[in-house]
C-alpha cells in the first residue's frame, strides 16, 4: 500500500464471507470496541459509507463480490479514564464558532470538511489539528475545508504523531466518530498500525 496522492491504497479482492457490515464510521468503531472489550481478534469490516470510506475513495458498495481492501490503523483514546477507540476522527470542542478545536484525524473528512488533508488511515499517524483562531478566521477558514484549503494557518497547527497527550483549559466534549463519549480535561491518544482490515 503508498499513501502518495493519486495512487492505489489498497488491493481489490474478494470480500471476506464473514466480513461484518458498517454503514458508519460509528458502526465500523462499535464492531471494534465489541471484539476488543471481548478480547477477541477483530473480523474483516466491510465499511459501506463515512468519512473513513471516502478517505479511501470508497463508499456505498455493495455486500458481496470483491472490493477494496486496505489494513488501516486505529486510534485509542482514554477518556476521563474509560478507553475507546476510534476508525476515523476524535474530536475535542465545545463549538466550532468559538474556544479552542483539537482533531485527532485518521480519516481526512469530517463530513464535507477535508479537514486533515495529508490524513491517511494506513501511514502510521494521526494528524493532530489544533485550532483555536478568531471567529472572523473561522468563518474564513469553514469555507475553504471542502477543499482542504484551511492549512497552514498561524492559529492552526497540525502534527503527525503516533501518541500525544493533549491538555484542555476546561471539561470539553470528546466525539469519537460522531458518538460522544464524554467531557475530558485531558486526553491521552495513541495509534495502533494495521489494526483493522477494511473492505470499501
Amino acid at each position: 500500500m503508498t499513501v502518495r496522492k493519486g495512487e492505489d491504497w489498497g488491493e481489490r479482492r474478494p470480500i471476506p464471507a464473514d466480513a461484518e457490515v458498517a454503514h458508519t464510521d460509528r458502526e465500523a468503531t462499535e464492531i471494534v470496541s465489541r471484539y476488543r472489550r471481548a478480547h477477541e481478534p477483530i473480523p474483516p469490516i466491510l465499511l459501506m459509507d463515512g468519512d473513513l470510506a471516502r478517505t479511501l475513495g470508497g463508499g456505498r458498495t455493495g455486500t458481496s463480490g470483491d472490493g477494496t481492501h486496505v489494513r488501516v490503523d486505529l486510534g485509542a483514546a482514554l477518556v476521563d479514564g474509560n478507553l475507546h477507540w476510534f476508525l476515523a476522527h476524535l474530536v475535542a470542542r465545545s463549538s466550532w464558532l468559538r474556544g479552542r478545536i483539537v482533531v485527532a484525524a485518521n480519516a481526512a473528512f469530517i463530513g464535507e470538511w477535508n479537514i486533515a488533508p495529508r490524513a491517511h488511515p494506513g501511514d502510521g499517524r494521526l494528524d493532530l489539528v489544533d485550532a483555536d483562531p478568531s471567529l472572523g478566521d473561522r468563518l474564513k477558514a469553514r469555507r475553504r475545508l471542502p477543499l482542504g484549503t484551511h492549512v497552514p494557518h498561524p492559529a492552526i497547527t497540525v502534527r503527525r504523531v503516533e501518541a500525544a497527550q493533549v491538555d484542555l483549559a476546561r471539561p470539553t466534549p470528546i466525539r469519537l466518530d460522531g458518538q460522544l463519549v464524554g467531557s475530558a480535561r485531558s486526553l491521552s491518544i495513541r495509534l495502533e498500525p494495521n489494526a483493522v482490515d477494511i473492505w470499501v
